[in-house]
């Protein structure tokens, strides 16, 4: 858990949110688009930087806006973000480089006192929001005590409802005193701080991530957020993680790319810390999720057919082929008789034999059987796959899964708390 930032949002930044709210109108936000569940609508880019420009020139005006100050964000962070190419350009290879620097303007004054270093930090809160989707990032991250990039986002509510009202997903965060883990959290009301609610990801082997680019991600659903590192999901996190407080992942956030210098949380660099410093992003993209869960106009009524082959390629099987309320749903070995064909409704239902996939009782606990049932439009037969392949129930927040993590043929399925592993991961082929 990343038990950190007591708060994310600068003065500045805030004034910049204010008037972009003003100018809403303005804005290209895709929040108000239909959203199907368990459709397989292919996925469409809704947004992207690939940072093609000359060497040294500035990033796009038109996708971002350099945040400037020094106030510390909360955090006592030591940088103070500046507008300048020198801590934000483009290198002329198709890449963004954020680079913190030791200053050398005695005028330059932070929280603290001079300002020891300067660095950049980048919103779309003026140029773009969106609600729900797949958003990812290629990035090589700096190395170092006190070092401390991330890719992040904040609701798009900021400026009136504050922080963390407004939510916050963090997509990577990294410290430098932790050179082989990044981390995935969520803030909002009653878990921000350090209550924060996330996970880490560690490479295997002793590698640093400063050593290479690798690709951060979330797929975000109504019902659910799933992180993931160069396509591995390691976190998912639904409403039932947060205690009894809101779920305030309903709105359209913006994007951020900042790198910080020291805090409360990486502490402040040493004598082995070498400066200049880089954050070198390759790409932000951000698609509608390929299950239809980001926001894309017309896709509320896409299906797509098929098998959902899971751990041990078996299949999701409706036991003996019956139809009965109540029929088990299994693991069995694929057979491609219609049993194991399945149809991923607009509606957000998965069906099979002319029923539905149902959560036994409409339960929200862990160990709840799944079983067909005839359709009747309830939250237990309501499910959003994404592009993490989970298929989660959106009445309970919670994942299909295959008990006890086997493939063994005749393997009941129930739904589990989201975990990410081979046995809650299913492929429509």
């Amino acid at each position: 858990m990343a038990a950190h930032r007591a708060r994310r949002w600068s003065f500045g930044g805030l004034a910049l949110l204010t008037l972009a709210a003003l100018a809403a109108a303005l804005l290209f936000n895709t929040s108000d688009s239909a959203t199907n569940r368990a459709s397989a609508a292919p996925a469409t880019t809704t947004w992207s930087d690939d940072f093609d420009g000359g060497a040294g020139s500035a990033p796009s005006a038109a996708k971002w806006t350099l945040e400037t100050g020094g106030g510390g964000n909360g955090n006592h962070e030591l940088q103070y973000y500046t507008n300048s190419t020198g801590n934000a350009a483009l290198d002329g290879n198709g890449h963004l480089v954020i680079t913190a620097r030791k200053n050398t303007d005695a005028g330059l004054k932070c929280w603290y006192g001079t300002c020891q270093y300067t660095s950049a930090r980048l919103n779309t809160a003026r140029t773009f929001t969106q609600k729900y989707g797949h958003f990812e990032s290629r990035i090589k991250v700096p190395r170092g005590q006190g070092v401390w990039p991330a890719f992040w986002m904040l609701g798009d509510d900021l400026g009136s409802a504050g922080w963390p009202t407004s939510g916050e997903i963090d997509i990577m965060e990294n410290v430098g005193k932790e050179p082989g883990t990044v981390h995935g959290t969520i803030h909002g009301p009653g878990y921000s701080g350090a209550g924060g609610i996330g996970a880490g990801y560690t490479l295997p082997n002793g590698a640093s991530f400063a050593d290479d680019f690798h690709v951060f991600a979330v797929d975000w659903s109504p019902s659910a957020i799933t992180w993931s590192v160069d396509g591995k999901a390691y976190e998912t996190r639904t409403p039932a993680d947060v205690g009894g407080n809101k779920w305030v992942y309903d709105h359209p956030f913006f994007l951020i790319l900042n790198f910080a210098v020291g805090g409360d949380w990486p502490g402040s660099p040493d004598s082995g810390t070498s400066f200049p410093q880089t954050m070198t992003v390759d790409y932000v993209h951000v698609t509608t999720s390929d299950s239809g869960t980001g926001a894309g106009s017309g896709s509320g009524t896409a299906t797509r057919a098929g098998a959902l082959k899971g751990i041990g390629d078996m299949c999701v099987d409706v036991a003996g082929a019956g139809t009965a309320d109540g029929t088990p749903v299994q693991l069995h070995p694929c057979t491609g008789n219609d049993a194991q064909r399945w149809t991923l409704g607009g509606d957000g239902t998965v069906r099979a034999l002319g029923k539905c996939l149902d959560v036994q009782g409409g339960s929200h606990d862990d160990g709840a059987v799944v079983q067909l049932y005839t359709c009747n439009g309830t939250p237990a037969q309501q499910w959003t796959y994404t592009a993490a392949r989970d298929l989660t129930n959106v009445g309970a927040g919670k994942c299909l899964d295959a008990k006890g993590n086997s493939a063994a043929d005749g393997t009941r399925l129930q739904t589990w708390t989201c975990s990410g592993n081979a046995n809650q991961k299913w492929s429509l082929v």
